[in-house]
């Protein structure tokens, strides 16, 4: 075969192919793209990307993001010819291949290396989830802004340990998705010249031609957000795809877009259809036209000859183990002369903590005034953040709100100026700032992002990646109830605590007193696959009392007792967590002036509980014990698993209103005698039962 083409072109007809095949096996799936931008993929792997096959996981690689996640096939097949191995649990590469070709042709069935989208963790080279159009592009600024920052942290002169670069491969989907804009226009405002967007210009959406829906001049918008625009104007003309990609590489002060004209599933006769472009096999007898046309077997199906894989090996395979070793080279030399920072890196590049993290946390005393949790989290966020260097992080335009301000000397503002900085300015982008912390989690770094819990809501699709992904992002969201008070109810959070609960693998921490942030902390920093979310307070609260109540210690098993009946066998059990917590002992308090004997279990992750053993669970919540009350300023959804059928769960039935605070709490019930009404009624029922 390769006397009738050359060798790029028998590369590329067989990444083509592999994404036909693998559709058309699977009778499910995308092969348009992939076989229209073959020749994309092709020119920047084996002529561009710095990758090792051999070791996927090389810190100092470059990335490549596919936030067109529907050609997942585009992207196993490169990883196929380029023959990339898998890496273990314990971060170390095997002699397995990521994608064997038996993996491509279960493509999209149960348990397939090669699942419908692309998904982290679960395939080597995969470097993010993508499906959701844009995100993928959102996660791309946050690795480039990784780079940026590790760059300035670890580099010394002569060793650049750090200076990988970003491609990310977008389309018209990506590009309309709001995401993508406020990620572009953080990108371009930094001026992250390490960063390579790939626009496949062909015009197509699943409901036709883009002209339905989209007519803007995307060259111009992005020039206007600061970006070098190059334009390709043929998908399959190497050499100009090659100019393009050494412009990105020349370019020293702004991100690069490249524009690319393509025709959807190129080389099929009905190439300039939607067939085939989204979730449609193009059946046995176009593919045997598209393989004719190709000059292919028509019916050789999964066929990948022996010289594609030979000539990605001298290309990306050679060029990358090259590149890597000379690196490691360098960074053996660079741990004798600074190893300190080579024990950084490696402890960042693990997900471990330096030694002595936590020294700096210490207990707040009893205080009846007490601090809102958002105060005491700036301070210990503030107390870690001194200890563990790549702990990076902002808000999205709230910092002086959600106290999240790295304050101590040195930890300065990220900018374009001053990539070394500490603290980030996100801007008024909440989908963006959750996308890109999620590739800088992705990079290794800690990272985290802040904003009020209401709007929680425009980060969400990020927030479940970042739990699809299992990677440690931490979101601080503040003003997290109705004690936001005169804001009113478009400010006040009362359906989010569940809805955020509801997410598989995501952890919710909302802490009751500032010992308790404390704690929150303490868990937090040593998650190393979990995100989670951190809801405080507005409002001061009373630090508890530790000597009287319940150690905060109790934090780290989600739930725990606070206040107990003297004898430990309480009638009645008060659940809350947050600033229902102090609620909840002031009503314990009078109750046992009553002789009644309560129980008030404060439950700030209903996450960390579940994951306790059966026997934990029952000594904080007995089973014997069916009188039972939860307080929380939120919707009581999801509380019955907890007060049972018959128990009574105080909380938010209604939207908000606009309000001083105190007179919120009183006419939505959030008051001591209402708690202690309800442990009475409680205690009736169980008499009368």
């Amino acid at each position: 075969m390769a006397d009738q083409v050359s060798i790029e072109q028998l590369s590329i007809n067989t990444i083509r192919t592999l994404a036909m095949d693998a559709v058309q096996a699977a009778n499910s799936g995308h092969p348009g793209t992939p076989m229209a931008l073959a020749p994309v993929t092709y020119c920047l792997w084996n002529r561009f990307l710095q990758f090792d096959p051999d070791d996927p996981i090389w810190p100092n690689r470059d990335r490549f993001v596919l936030s067109v996640g529907h050609a997942s096939m585009l992207l196993y097949a490169m990883l196929h010819v380029s023959q990339v191995k898998a890496v273990n649990e314990d971060y170390g590469a095997t002699n397995n291949l990521a994608v064997p070709l038996d993996e491509i042709k279960r493509f999209r069935q149960l348990e397939s290396k090669c699942p419908g989208h692309p998904e982290y963790h679960w395939t080597s080279g995969v470097e993010t989830t993508t499906g959701p159009l844009g995100q993928g592009l959102g996660n791309s600024v946050g690795m480039a802004i990784a780079q940026r920052w590790m760059a300035e942290y670890f580099n010394r002169p002569g060793f650049d340990i750090i200076n990988y670069d970003v491609y990310a491969l977008c389309g018209d989907g990506c590009l309309m998705e709001g995401v993508s804009s406020e990620a572009a226009s953080l990108a371009g405002h930094l001026k992250l010249s390490n960063l390579c967007w790939i626009y496949d210009n062909n015009k197509i959406t699943i409901e036709g031609k883009t002209a339905l829906a989209f007519s803007e001049d995307v060259g111009a918008r992005f020039r206007a957000y600061g970006w070098n625009v190059v334009h390709v104007d043929d998908a399959n003309n190497i050499e100009k795809l090659s100019g393009a990609f050494r412009a990105f590489q020349e370019e020293t002060a702004r991100p690069t877009m490249i524009i690319v004209d393509s025709h959807i599933g190129f080389g099929a006769p009905n190439k300039q259809d939607t067939h085939g472009a989204h979730g449609e096999p193009l059946g046995e007898e176009e593919i045997r036209l598209a393989k004719k046309n190709y000059g292919w077997p028509e019916d050789a199906k999964f066929l990948v000859p022996e010289e594609v894989l030979q000539h990605f090996k001298a290309g990306i395979g050679q060029r990358g183990k090259a590149n890597r070793e000379v690196w490691t080279a360098r960074f053996q030399e660079y741990k004798t002369q600074f190893p300190e920072l080579a024990d950084q890196l490696h402890k960042m590049q693990h997900r471990q903590l330096p030694d002595g993290w936590a020294r700096g946390l210490q207990e707040f005393p009893a205080d009846s005034k007490g601090l809102a949790t958002r105060e005491s989290s700036g301070k210990v966020l503030n107390a870690i953040a001194k200890e563990v260097p790549w702990l990076i992080g902002g808000s999205a335009d709230l910092a002086p709100s959600t106290k999240t301000r790295l304050t101590f000397d040195g930890a300065g503002d990220f900018e374009a100026s001053t990539y070394g900085g500490r603290n980030f300015h996100f801007g008024v982008r909440e989908h963006a700032m959750g996308a890109v912390i999620s590739g800088m989690a992705l990079s290794k770094v800690r990272p985290y992002g802040s904003g009020f819990l209401i709007f929680s809501d425009y980060g969400r699709p990020s927030i479940r990646l970042a739990a699809m992904m299992e990677i440690p992002v931490i979101y601080v969201f503040t003003h997290d109830s109705i004690g936001v008070g005169e804001d009113g109810p478009t400010h006040q959070p009362v359906e989010h605590l569940a809805s955020l609960r509801a997410i598989p693998g995501l952890v919710t921490i909302r802490p009751g007193d500032a010992n308790e942030v404390v704690e929150a902390w303490r868990v937090i920093m040593q998650m190393q696959h979990q995100p989670v979310v951190l809801a405080l307070t507005r409002q001061a609260l009373p630090t508890l009392d530790r000597t009287k109540y319940g150690s905060a210690l109790g934090v780290a098993q989600g739930a725990y007792v606070l206040a107990d009946a003297d004898d430990g066998k309480p009638e009645v059990l008060l659940l809350a967590t947050g600033s229902e917590v102090p609620l909840c002992v002031d009503a314990y308090e009078k109750l046992k002036v009553e002789g009644i004997k309560a129980r008030v279990v404060s439950m700030p992750s209903w996450e960390l509980f579940e994951q306790q053993s059966q026997d934990y669970r029952d000594s904080v919540i007995p089973p014997g014990v069916t009188a039972r009350v939860s307080v929380e300023q939120a919707t009581t959804f999801g509380w019955s698993q907890y007060v049972g059928a018959t128990g009574t769960s105080i909380g938010m039935h209604t939207f908000g209103s606009s309000a001083p605070l105190k007179d919120l709490t009183k006419h939505f019930g959030f008051t001591v005698d209402r708690v202690m009404a309800a442990a009475r009624q409680q205690l009736e029922l169980t008499v009368g039962a």
